[in-house]
């Protein structure tokens, strides 16, 4: 069992990355919602720039793992492309 201390400071941090995390879920959903809806909008734009963002703070703060975060960013490019194209 660890320390009360240690235990705080999980919780702390536990919260901070649930929160994060949420955000980073919200912002990819929105972007992935944004591209199937109408991909040449200039709203898809600002919603995949937002998510991009969103995940690099995430990796940023050590919240989610940088191989995470490059294969989200690449998935929701690749999808505004095949997106445009067909």
């Amino acid at each position: 069992m660890p320390a009360a201390k240690s235990m705080r400071v999980q919780r702390r941090r536990a919260a901070r990355n649930r929160s994060v995390r949420s955000y980073v879920r919200t912002r990819v959903t929105a972007a992935r919602t944004a591209i199937d809806g109408s991909p040449s909008d200039e709203t898809t734009v600002k919603s995949l720039r937002e998510a991009i963002s969103a995940l690099d703070i995430a990796t940023r703060k050590g919240v989610i793992h940088r191989n995470q975060s490059s294969r989200k960013k690449s998935r929701l490019a690749k999808r505004l492309n095949k997106a445009l194209a067909g």
